[in-house]
């Protein structure tokens, strides 16, 4: 039996053997370059609403290892997909590319390095912070701390209304203002009319916080009116 041999075009197989290889291989996108464009747009987005004393920190999280995309022709840019970058600790950054088009989403972490006045000791529950109850400390927070408190003045009229360890940075949201009126407590009335003033006394009929809202029963005419607090003793009342 005779068998024909087969004739192999010897320049085809070459080229096909070069295609097959690494030039044959399609360029990826750098997945790791995704995150930083990521974050560093969050980082450059927040950090003008910074003062000199604060960083914005803006971290990116890990993409799926498995995620293979196709060599963008330009530079991706990144882009918000909603809402306010500034109202929460972790956001979601869209990076694009127009040639090949493809968008990506990244997880970003957001956090505030920023001096902070930190308790010294325990305070209890409606106990006044005084400025020798605290220091200065430099803390990494999470999200844009514009709630957190870095001055002494800030405490003045206020209070704890919960109980705070030592060590505890203190937020507007852990004081409110103390009492300036309390219930029962003898008040003057002062109403202004026709560029007079008219005052009488009152009796206080609830607690009242500074620049408040407060019951007053006048004592001469025996009604309640309402009124506010002006000082820690005078109620001035709309006529």
């Amino acid at each position: 039996m005779i068998r024909k041999q087969r004739n192999f075009d010897w320049p085809c197989v070459a080229l096909m053997a070069g295609l097959s290889g690494p030039a044959f291989a399609q360029a990826l996108q750098p997945i790791e370059g995704l995150r930083d464009t990521a974050a560093d747009f969050v980082q450059q987005r927040l950090s003008g609403d910074a003062s000199g004393s604060t960083t914005v920190v803006a971290t990116a999280g890990a993409l799926d290892s498995r995620l293979r995309l196709p060599l963008c022709a330009r530079k991706p840019a990144a882009f918000a997909p909603a809402g306010d970058l500034r109202a929460n600790t972790r956001v979601t950054v869209g990076v694009r590319c127009e040639q090949p088009a493809w968008t990506v989403y990244v997880p970003v972490t957001v956090e505030t390095e920023l001096p902070v006045l930190v308790l010294r000791q325990a305070i209890a529950r409606n106990g006044a912070v005084l400025p020798q109850d605290v220091e200065t400390q430099r803390r990494k927070v999470p999200g844009i701390a514009a709630n957190y408190i870095n001055d002494v003045s800030q405490l003045t009229g206020r209070h704890l209304k919960i109980t705070a360890a030592a060590g505890t940075a203190l937020t507007v949201d852990l004081l409110v203002a103390d009492v300036l009126i309390r219930r029962g407590q003898h008040v003057t009335l002062v109403v202004a009319a026709g560029g007079l003033e008219v005052r009488a006394q009152g009796e206080a009929l609830s607690d009242a916080q500074p620049n408040g809202r407060v019951q007053v029963l006048n004592l001469a005419s025996r009604r309640p009116v309402e009124g506010q607090v002006e000082s820690r003793d005078i109620v001035r009342v709309s006529p």
